[in-house]
């Protein structure tokens, strides 16, 4: 690292954003995490007194984000980097879950993350420097069946983040959106949301593709640790990318789907510009 940077970082319990702080620490860099509990923001700040800065929030309580930081900038620091990364899964064919778990839904993986980016924007503007990681998804190009809602989401965070970064970069900002593959976090553990079975139509498409999640996790290809030491790489960057994929299987999957994307435009090229005229 050429400088040591002052990251806020969401959801540091654990997953990523723990592995992401605990290394940006060891690297030499002060990291203010944000957790949703009295225990966990005092676990946090044991890991490096006076270098790991804890603070409460929920990321959907959104009245009390410009608050929070507005104070971390004043009694902390300036943010030179925001990594959004509290976030969850949520498992569900479609047709069976409710609307308010998808709004919930929406509200922890996009309505938290652009509220922070709302709030830090205006101190990285005036200062005319800054860095927004967006932790996404390979599920944000992707979608399986049984994640609707989740892949939902990651779409709509990775287009809020192609569109700011055009918008913010006259301004020295950069937005990396960060898209993981599968890796050994809790994501389809302790941390995903499972709605209840419903409708039997599904089940012969759906049960297994749930048992092999469950039976997944925990041993996911991914290094949860060497993804933290490639976002510090890009954050370290003179000229960080706009959309990063972790993992060898997002770069194999999403080249397959893109292909594939590519491949129907082109079988319907025809009628495409037959609208012409």
């Amino acid at each position: 690292m050429t400088s040591n940077k002052l990251l806020l970082i969401t959801g540091v319990s654990s997953g990523f954003g723990r592995a992401l702080a605990q290394e940006a620490l060891d690297t030499g860099h002060r990291v203010v995490g944000t957790v949703r509990s009295n225990a966990a923001l005092h676990a946090f700040e044991a890991l490096a007194p006076g270098r790991a800065v804890g603070r409460q929030l929920d990321v959907t309580a959104f009245d009390a984000i410009a608050g929070v930081i507005a104070d971390i900038e004043a009694t902390v620091g300036p943010i030179d980097v925001l990594v959004n990364n509290a976030g969850y899964g949520h498992e569900g064919i479609m047709e069976e879950p409710t609307l308010a778990s998808m709004r919930q839904q929406f509200d922890v993986n996009v309505f938290g993350p652009v509220a922070m980016m709302k709030a830090v924007l205006p101190f990285m503007r005036q200062r005319r420097r800054g860095h927004i990681l967006n932790i996404t998804s390979m599920g944000g190009y992707i979608t399986m069946p049984g994640i609707s809602y989740y892949c939902g989401s990651k779409f709509a965070l990775e287009g809020i983040s192609d569109a700011l970064a055009s918008e913010i970069a006259p301004f020295g900002i950069s937005v990396t959106a960060v898209a993981p593959g599968s890796f050994r976090t809790d994501w389809a553990g302790r941390s995903m949301q499972r709605a209840p079975r419903t409708i039997a139509d599904y089940d012969t498409l759906f049960d297994p593709v749930r048992q092999a999640r469950e039976d997944k996790s925990g041993k996911q290809l991914g290094d949860p640790v060497k993804a933290a030491q490639a976002m510090l790489a890009v954050i370290a960057a003179a000229h960080p990318p706009a959309h990063l994929l972790l993992g060898s299987d997002a770069l194999q999957l999403v080249r397959n789907a893109l292909a594939a994307r590519n491949a129907q435009f082109d079988a319907w090229e025809a009628l495409t510009v037959s609208t012409d005229g």
